[in-house]
Parts: structure tokens; C-alpha cells; sequence
């Protein structure tokens, strides 16, 4: 009797992805891109008043542009918030409200100018607005009872932000605890929360700096002139460059010189500094910071550079 013999079934090729590289592997920002727009929309069906963190900064930006994908045909279903310092650039400001314009957003502007002026805030000693921004947020979310808030921060950023799950659990004071957070197994995101709680949503969490920029340049993002080379008359404290604006002293605007500049992080302009930089397009800058060895926030941040644990202390408050 003839022994029968095995043989191995041929296989049709799999359909590549378009933009994909040659042996198949799916692209690195394609599955980022199709994370980011799986936890948007994933959140947004558990959530009942979202609302998206929305600075014109390139992180929001993205966010942003994953929020239009994850939802297009339709508009985007939740408003977008801004913690408004009082100390932003002018340019980012403008970006901001020609793209609320353009994608028919609803703007929601929580102004720290405003409780300073009605003494619910006070201006700190060193004139920085960024730590003062937490009270007007969670006022902003309990005055509107959004339950979800999303965020553009990201793991590679900061070591605080590297322990932040992608769906974070507040309290009812919108404080932060970095041990009584929940798992999330099998890309499985849990935004459930007791009445007072809500979620901070991150969906940029497993992105890095360069993640972003390449993805910029891929679907043709616009982004705020100011994270290209330009000339700015900018003076030098602590080893950051800070540009010349209202709140600079007079000694340090006599120092100041005009240098060709780009910020990688667009913050305050009291606390965010720039970096000198010929890249003055999208292809150069993806170059730069394929260079670079700090993040954004360790070079260009003095909010930061507070204390060692300025961002655990100021996250633990409620801050994003």
C-alpha cells in the first residue's frame, strides 16, 4: 500500500498596503495613525461629553487631524478646549482659530488671565503662567461636565508622562495617581468612571517626536509658521533661547539679538524656548530631530525644569 504523502498548500500572496514597504510589514505610521483613530472612536462611544485639549501645538494638531479620519464624513461630535495663559504666541493663537474656523469646530477658551484678575489666581514671582493653568482646566471640565478629555501628550516626552496609561483615571478633584490606574490588555481601553471622575484620553501615547514629524510630512499637515526657521530677536536664560515679548524685562530685552530660530514645542512664550535652526520645511525639520537626543520638552521647557518631579507634581493636580 502506497504511504501518502504530505504536501505543504500554497499560500495566495497578501495584498500589500499602499506606501507599505516591499516585504509587507505594514508601515510604522499607518499603524500608529490606525491606534490613534481606533482609541478616538473607541473612547468616544463610551464617553458622553468629550472634548479635545486643543493648543495649535503640532501634538494637537495631529490629534486633531486623527479625530477629522476617525469620524470623516461627518464633522468632528465634540468641541475642543484651550487653556489660554495670556502669554501665547500670537501666531499659534491665529492657527488656532483659523482651524476651528475652517473645520466648524466649537471653541471653548478656559482664560488664566481672567481668575488672576478676579484674584482667583495670583501671579507667580518668576511671571511663568504654565503651572496656573490647572484650576482654569478643571473649572472648564466641571463647568461643561466633560467626562473625557483628550490629550496630545506622549510617553517618549517626559518620565512622568512615560507611566501615563492611554485612558487615565482622575478623581473627582481631577487629581492623578500614578498606582490606581487600570490595565489595558488587548489594546482594550476601559474609560468607565464613577460620577465626579472623569478619563484623560491620550491617543499620541506610543508616538515619539519623530513619529509626529514624519506623519506631518506625510499627509501634509499645516502647523503654526513659528516650528520653522525663522529670524526672532530671542535673548539667552539658562541655556535656552526665550523670544523678546510683553513680559520681557528690559535687561534682558537689551541682551536679545535676532538668530535663526524654530521652536519644537510652541508653550508659553515666557517659559519655551527655541532652538537655533536652519530648517525652514517639513523634509528638514524630520532631519533635525532624527539628530536630535532630547525631547522637546527636556530642551526647550522651563516649566520643567521647576524641580526634578515638576511634571509628576503638577499632573498629580490635575494638571494634563
Amino acid at each position: 500500500m502506497k504511504t501518502p504523502t504530505m504536501t505543504t498548500p500554497t499560500l495566495a500572496p497578501t495584498p500589500s498596503i499602499p506606501g507599505a514597504p516591499a516585504d509587507g510589514t505594514p508601515d510604522l505610521l499607518d499603524v500608529l495613525e490606525a491606534e490613534g483613530i481606533h482609541i478616538i472612536r473607541e473612547a468616544t462611544a463610551e464617553l458622553e461629553r468629550p472634548v479635545l485639549l486643543f493648543s495649535g501645538g503640532k501634538d494637537s494638531v495631529v490629534m486633531l487631524h486623527l479625530a477629522s479620519k476617525a469620524f470623516w464624513p461627518a464633522p468632528v461630535p465634540f468641541p475642543v478646549l484651550h487653556v489660554d495663559t495670556g502669554h501665547n504666541f500670537p501666531e499659534v493663537l491665529a492657527f488656532r482659530d483659523a482651524t476651528v474656523e475652517r473645520l466648524g469646530l466649537r471653541l471653548e477658551v478656559a482664560s488664566v488671565q481672567d481668575y488672576i484678575d478676579d484674584g482667583r489666581l495670583t501671579e507667580r514671582p518668576d511671571g511663568t503662567r504654565n503651572p496656573l493653568q490647572t484650576i482654569p482646566l478643571l473649572d472648564a471640565i466641571a463647568a461643561h461636565r466633560f467626562d473625557g478629555v483628550f490629550g496630545g501628550g506622549r510617553r517618549d516626552e517626559e518620565k512622568a508622562r512615560a507611566k501615563e496609561r492611554v485612558v487615565s483615571l482622575r478623581d473627582e478633584f481631577g487629581q492623578w495617581d500614578p498606582r490606581n490606574q487600570r490595565p489595558e490588555l488587548w489594546h482594550l481601553y476601559n474609560p468607565r468612571h464613577r460620577p465626579g471622575e472623569h478619563v484623560r484620553v491620550f491617543p499620541l501615547s506610543n508616538w515619539t517626536e519623530l513619529d509626529v514629524w514624519r506623519y506631518i510630512a506625510r499627509e501634509e499637515i499645516e502647523l503654526p509658521s513659528l516650528y520653522y526657521a525663522h529670524e526672532r530677536e530671542v535673548y539667552e536664560r539658562d541655556g535656552m533661547l526665550l523670544a523678546v515679548g510683553p513680559h520681557t524685562s528690559e535687561a534682558e530685552a537689551a541682551q536679545a539679538a535676532p538668530r535663526s530660530v524654530r521652536y519644537r514645542t510652541v508653550g508659553d512664550i515666557s517659559c519655551t524656548g527655541a532652538v537655533e535652526s536652519d530648517a525652514a520645511d517639513v523634509d528638514a525639520v524630520v532631519v533635525e530631530v532624527a539628530a536630535s537626543t532630547l525631547t522637546e520638552r527636556g530642551a526647550t521647557r522651563a516649566d520643567d525644569r521647576l524641580s526634578e518631579a515638576a511634571m509628576e507634581d503638577r499632573k498629580k493636580e490635575g494638571y494634563f
